[in-house]
């Protein structure tokens, strides 16, 4: 019988997701990873090297996820609008993304694939401040916090879903509290990237 590398790859992937976004870095073993999995740790150290390396596969993996789903189109009120909303959606169909970040910023150490989420980012912060040059965005803003407080608008209600439940009265799985969440945060966004002439 011909052994389902890819397969196995992916179940252990799958698994140290759920395990890593539940414990953290420090928190999750290998032996963990392997029982959920249900494949021995010597595959997991003979496909990703160590935990460091799959802990990095693993956020970089979610991440590109994220930006694959989420795409700023334009750079127009309507497109940041958008985006906010794409990005609330995304957290809250994938709210273990949230706590792997909240977890990576625990640590100690470089975050994982820096410099390729440094570049995706930073992209973004130039198209906002082409955007503001243009008179299409508040020009009194730095681009770079808008991007950051645009994100944190979108993610931070499943990062603290307690905080919203305290505040709202509803739990993240109300639906119509999700869709006036996410009205809520479209029209935020508009409003902070509006230019203060309109």
């Amino acid at each position: 019988m011909a052994w389902d590398t890819d397969g196995t790859k992916r179940r252990l992937r799958d698994a140290a997701l759920v395990e890593f976004a539940a414990r953290g870095f420090e928190g999750t073993t290998v032996a963990s990873i392997a029982a959920r999995s249900g494949v021995n740790k010597e595959r997991l150290y003979s496909y990703f090297g160590d935990k460091k390396a799959l802990w990095g596969l693993v956020l970089a993996t979610e991440l590109e996820r994220l930006a694959v789903a989420v795409e700023l189109t334009g750079v127009g009120l309507d497109d940041i609008g958008e985006f906010a909303g794409a990005t609330y959606d995304y957290h809250a169909a994938h709210p273990e993304l949230g706590r792997l970040l909240q977890w990576e910023g625990l640590q100690d150490g470089p975050p994982a694939d820096a410099a390729v989420r440094t570049t995706h980012y930073r992209e973004k912060v130039a198209r906002f401040a082409t955007a503001q040059r243009d008179g299409l965005l508040d020009r009194d803003i730095d681009p770079a916090h808008l991007v950051f407080a645009l994100i944190a608008l979108a993610a931070w209600w499943q990062t603290v879903p307690q905080l919203a439940e305290m505040l709202t009265g509803a739990g993240p799985h109300d639906q119509q509290e999700r869709l006036a969440r996410r009205r809520f945060v479209v029209e935020a966004a508009r409003r902070i990237a509006a230019p203060s002439c309109l």
